[in-house]
């Protein structure tokens, strides 16, 4: 049993789960198809390829952006370096959509790409091609185009902002960003330059607001930036009381990926830092951890609490709830 290995009975829930989409996923692939399928596949994809193409917004324009930036800031580079890369993907989504379109109608001869394209639209599953451009994500096709659309949200009212009061939104959802780390980097570089200080010098900390939805959050923070959409697994969130910072515990029955509420990131001197009674929580993009790994957060612990238990456990953030 999970608890044998300090582990939450969510863990076997989650295992399970997994293992059931594998199976489904085995059985899926060995369906096979030949050539004839895939034709079918071709014909069958009309109404997916068009309602992509209606809901696919258009490429942010660079151009316009760039004529308001008034300094070059490390908020404002990011958010370029964002920008640029969802126009990518948007174009290759767009100009392959296109040319399966084109192919569905006659127009052009069916290629191998526009089968496989195919294939995954009647699959619910996210192309290849498109998974190259894009960012780390578990989600089935719809749930990720959404997930863009979303992001793209994100980055039109970041880029309308007016830059010269300030370069940020008042909590970002750093899970919608194609490179979390970069955010999380311009941080460190603008109170370094701030501080007069050597970047190698500073890191990142924590601190866990009692704010679940960021609409509520009066202002900007003092110091760094207040990031939203993170969640936990293996553990969960207890709410803080008044002006308390809240601490880690353990989660309900069935609640894999509980909320996190918004959290405050700053940086600090690597001398300033302390992790008295904290927890050295991993942060990731998706539950598949490893080589989505984005930083480490300092998670208050209650008083009589120890990080062993939580290491055990296998507790840590994600950027995603897969």
């Amino acid at each position: 049993t999970p608890q044998m290995f300090e582990l939450h009975p969510n863990a076997e829930i989650g295992y399970l789960t997994n293992h059931s989409a594998n199976i489904f996923e085995g059985i899926r692939h060995l369906a096979g198809g030949s050539r004839a399928r895939g034709v079918s596949d071709v014909a069958g994809a009309r109404e997916s390829t068009q309602l992509l193409l209606e809901q696919l917004p258009e490429d942010l324009d660079m151009v316009e952006i760039r004529s308001r930036i008034p300094d070059m800031t490390p908020y404002i580079i990011v958010a370029l370096q964002e920008s640029e890369r969802v126009n990518v993907l948007l174009q290759e989504i767009r100009s392959s959509l296109t040319e399966l379109q084109l192919g569905i109608a006659g127009a052009l001869n069916v290629s191998e790409r526009m089968e496989e394209l195919a294939v995954d639209l009647a699959n619910n599953k996210v192309s290849d091609a498109w998974a190259k451009k894009a960012y780390a994500s578990l989600k089935p096709l719809w749930l990720w185009f959404s997930d863009l659309s979303l992001r793209y949200t994100q980055l039109s009212e970041w880029t309308k902002l007016d830059w010269a009061r300030g370069p940020l939104l008042r909590s970002t959802w750093v899970a919608g960003l194609f490179n979390p780390m970069s955010f999380l980097t311009a941080v460190v570089q603008v109170t370094s330059r701030a501080l007069s200080e050597p970047l190698d010098f500073m890191r990142i900390r924590t601190m866990v607001t009692n704010h679940y939805d960021p609409r509520d959050l009066p202002r900007h923070p003092e110091h760094g930036v207040f990031i939203h959409g993170l969640f936990m697994e293996g553990a969960a969130w207890e709410m803080g009381k008044g002006d308390e910072e809240g601490y880690i515990t353990d989660p309900k029955l069935k609640e894999l990926h509980p909320d996190m509420p918004v959290v405050n990131a700053y940086a600090v001197l690597e001398e300033e830092m302390t992790w008295d009674n904290m927890y050295h929580c991993p942060v990731f993009v998706t539950s598949q951890r490893a080589h989505t790994f984005v930083f480490e957060a300092n998670i208050r612990m209650d008083a009589d609490d120890t990080d062993t238990r939580w290491i055990l456990g296998g507790a840590s953030m994600l950027l995603s709830d897969d």
